[in-house]
């Protein structure tokens, strides 16, 4: 039976779907392993590749960085769908401000013991949330590893992929702060959606990866 396997995007877990309805499917929660300073998106996601046993014929769901992995992942398996959530499936679908931050690497200014602290920055890009939302939220960031971030945020910079692969499935939200959808293409936009719709706006994010998972 094929199967399903969901990546999350940087500062959070497995949680972040905890709104996703996916029964009836072999669903697998792909959680991060610590990268080696070389390693690119590439190179990352041949290491899931091998962890997790992904196969041809399997989908993979990815949110923000997650997608981008996703991505890296149909360059060597061929999915049966990859699937996007508030990310980007080229390089050139980047904001502008990526340059900037490759060029000033604000990054490297993250503190070795705590991701935590910075969440008060990233909160209002990410989106207005509940309550018990932004409490898992904290946490997830509690539990993410400074040295992934760090190495994710250079290896996200440092992204360049331009092939539009077969059988990518997009969403995003138009009040996305992160990635604006009206440098992406083809992809199904969710009103109202900011980058972690994926907590408010999961009856339509499901009702979306019903009808992909159906094709």
């Amino acid at each position: 039976m094929a199967k399903i396997f969901l990546i999350a995007g940087l500062g959070a877990d497995y949680r972040l779907f905890k709104n996703i309805e996916l029964s009836g499917h072999d669903v697998i929660y792909v959680h991060w392993i610590e990268p080696e300073p070389e390693d690119t998106l590439a190179t990352y996601a041949g290491k899931l590749i091998d962890q997790y046993d992904i196969q041809a014929g399997d989908a993979v769901v990815g949110v923000s960085l997650g997608g981008m992995i996703t991505i890296e992942i149909a360059k060597q398996v061929k999915l049966s769908k990859a699937i996007l959530i508030s990310s980007i499936k080229t390089s050139d679908e980047a904001p502008w401000y990526f340059g900037f931050f490759k060029k000033v690497t604000l990054y490297k200014l993250i503190p070795n013991k705590s991701f935590a602290p910075l969440g008060v920055f990233i909160k209002p890009i990410f989106g207005q949330m509940a309550k018990d939302d932004e409490l898992l939220f904290r946490s997830m960031l509690e539990n993410s590893s400074p040295v992934f971030v760090k190495w994710a945020m250079n290896a996200v910079l440092n992204w360049k992929s331009k092939t539009v692969l077969p059988n990518v499935y997009q969403i995003t939200g138009n009040r996305d702060l992160v990635f604006n959808y009206k440098k992406i293409s083809n992809t199904a936009i969710v009103n109202g959606g900011t980058h972690i719709m994926v907590f408010d706006k999961a009856k339509e994010i499901n009702g979306w990866l019903k009808e992909v998972l159906e094709k």
